[in-house]
């Protein structure tokens, strides 16, 4: 079975791997890999080092960063990226294409196979986002798709009131589950043998996306964080990048500044997965608005103070502390992790093996 499969970005790689490596072990599949995004983007940190390091080859690696954050960019850079992948899908044939979440860029790629009648596969579809655009993309991408494999029973029960009907919807959990049961996490020695951090030390992981449905509102949350964080002094910041959103530039710019201006503010373009998840281990808890503080953060578990919208409408743990960007807010949200009493692992988005379920669900319905 020749299988393809579309990462753009450090995040969802992450999330691939443990299928990568399955679909790479077995003969019964031929897989190829498709790069682009901010994978072959130097200021995000070429990211597709990464993918070659774990021993996976690059088949196709298409450049398709935009030029800037403004909606026209990500707009032109829709259209560039369905011009540049209908030359792909036309001069390459694949009995099936894996796509993960809901980046637009990723909707543009699926969105060229559609006239070549090509069948897709999505990962991590029926989940809301309801302060992204990107909540839109990951519908239309299930829309597009021909296998489906959610991570909870209720991500299920939307794809099928999404596409109208229940064929060939599965829920095998999260992918990122497998990386924890299986991957050996770093030691906060080896970590800081690594990046030079040292997490042994009160730490805060901190990543802060755009809002891309209010995106004119970005410049005052990304102030209304910065005050709440110029509080946290008896902390050690650990902030990672944003990704090339609508007015993305904007809120890397002012990070980049607020780190440039602290003494213990730590910049990190990308970490890989296996920092990343070793960084969440160890730190005190998480702050801001990504899809690993709901995913990933359940399973150590970590709490999270999760800001805003972005997020809105994703399944809601207990480790899950929901609060406005209003930097009165996140001080008080802070100040209340730190009463909090640890949790258990929560388990709700499966057991860790998702990419066996995924694989041997492909070889049933193919026979």
């Amino acid at each position: 079975m020749k299988i393809a499969v579309l990462t753009s970005s450090r995040a969802d790689y992450g999330i691939y791997y443990p299928l990568l490596k399955l679909l790479k072990e077995d003969v019964f599949f031929d897989l190829e890999i498709i790069a682009f995004g901010t994978h072959l983007s130097v200021a995000h940190g070429y990211t597709l080092s990464c993918i070659e390091k774990d021993g996976f080859g690059v088949k196709h690696q298409i450049s398709t960063v935009p030029g800037g954050d403004s909606p026209s960019d990500i707009a032109f850079s829709i259209g560039d990226t369905i011009e540049k992948f209908s030359k792909l899908w036309n001069e390459n044939k694949y009995d099936l294409v894996f796509a993960l979440g809901d980046r637009y860029e990723m909707f543009a790629a699926v969105s060229a196979t559609t006239p070549f009648n090509i069948r897709v596969a999505h990962i991590s579809g029926g989940e809301t986002t309801l302060g992204a655009i990107d909540n839109v993309y990951r519908h239309s991408i299930t829309l597009m798709s021909a296998y489906h494999f959610v991570s909870t029973d209720i991500y299920k029960k939307r794809v099928i009131e999404i596409t109208g009907s229940e064929e060939h919807v599965y829920n095998v959990g999260a992918l990122s589950i497998d990386n924890l049961r299986n991957m050996k996490l770093l030691s906060s020695q080896e970590f800081y043998q690594k990046f030079n951090i040292d997490l042994s030390k009160p730490s805060i992981l901190i990543t802060f996306h755009p809002e891309t449905v209010s995106y004119e509102k970005n410049e005052i949350y990304i102030n209304e964080v910065i005050k709440a964080l110029e509080k946290c002094s008896e902390y050690q910041l650990v902030i990672t990048m944003p990704n090339t959103d609508t007015m993305g530039n904007m809120i890397r710019a002012r990070l980049k500044d607020f780190i440039a201006h602290s003494e213990n503010a730590i910049e990190v373009e990308s970490f890989g997965a296996l920092g990343y998840l070793s960084c969440m281990k160890y730190c005190a808890f998480m702050l801001g608005n990504t899809s690993s503080g709901f995913v990933e953060a359940s399973f150590f578990p970590k709490y999270v103070i999760n800001l805003g919208d972005r997020q809105k409408g994703r399944l809601v743990t207990p480790n899950i502390i929901n609060v406005p960007i209003q930097h009165e807010e996140i001080e008080k949200a802070i100040k209340k992790v730190e009463t909090l009493k640890p949790l258990n692992n929560l388990n709700v988005y499966g057991t860790g093996n998702a990419s066996g379920q995924i694989v041997n669900i492909l070889k049933q319905v193919t026979k």
